[in-house]
């Protein structure tokens, strides 16, 4: 038996972008025969609906709802709800699991961070962070950059994408030997871009967010709830767009022939 796992999903509770109330995704993903879910919402830096006029406190209490709401009702329909976040960092975005909502009201300092410190201080009390598709192209992007001293894994296939985007960043990830996720990037209940919807499976279900954390980074256990198509080593389009590649200094370096890389 196989345990799917939603991992990246936004409601309208915090995520300006979202148009879902959390409970409505719980029957939806039961109905696909999914195990779970993640809620993900876009944090203080990313597309947020919550004012950052607010205290810090209220501003945690507002962003956390949404997955507090999910939770209530997943508890009730026997559906796995976990807690994550995706933040932002000049455009390029990532997915942090494994923390909690007393570890945010514990962190204000946590939107002064650069990517390393990001990072560093995530791993510290034991989280995840997955760059979020990381070839994406987007009107309100300039430039592809890629952080695989920056993440532990990347997400190499997003419902939000266009298929060449994803396929870049699994033969990126595979010839890299970088851990992979998938997500749906869901903002509306039966609806993502590509009409498909993602996820990441494992043989056991998972114990708690903790234990998705310990699994991806193993990167043993688990695999890709993708379109069997989707993911392949075949030469596709480039880029579109200039993409950077960002080493351990977290200094960028041009990359001109992105086919050098993969």
């Amino acid at each position: 038996m196989s345990y799917i796992y939603e991992t990246h999903l936004h409601t309208c509770i915090a995520s300006a972008c979202g148009h879902s109330e959390p409970e409505e995704y719980i029957p939806f993903y039961k109905k696909l025969g999914y195990s779970g879910l993640f809620v993900t919402e876009h944090f203080f830096n990313g597309n947020t609906c919550i004012p950052d006029t607010l205290p810090w406190e209220e501003r945690v209490n507002r962003f956390c709802l949404a997955y507090e709401r999910a939770k209530a009702e997943g508890d009730k329909q026997d559906f796995a709800v976990f807690f994550g976040w995706e933040c932002r960092f000049d455009g390029d975005e990532f997915l942090v699991y494994g923390l909690d909502k007393e570890w945010l009201l514990a962190h204000p300092e946590v939107l002064t961070w650069d990517h390393i410190t990001h990072l560093e201080k995530i791993h510290q009390y034991g989280g995840l962070v997955v760059q979020a598709h990381p070839f994406r192209e987007r009107d309100y992007l300039s430039r592809v950059d890629l952080h695989p001293y920056q993440c532990d894994a990347f997400e190499v296939a997003n419902a939000g994408n266009p298929s060449y985007q994803d396929r870049l960043a699994y033969r990126y990830a595979v010839a890299h030997n970088i851990p992979m996720t998938a997500g749906s990037d869901i903002h509306l209940v039966n609806h993502t871009e590509t009409g498909e919807f993602y996820g990441v499976a494992f043989d056991e279900p998972l114990r708690s967010a903790q234990d998705y954390v310990r699994r991806i980074r193993e990167n043993k256990s688990h695999t890709l709830h993708v379109p069997g198509k989707l993911l392949t080593l075949t030469p596709d389009s480039p880029s579109t767009l200039p993409v950077y590649l960002f080493d351990e200094q977290n200094k960028e370096h041009f990359i001109a022939d992105v086919n050098t890389i993969l």
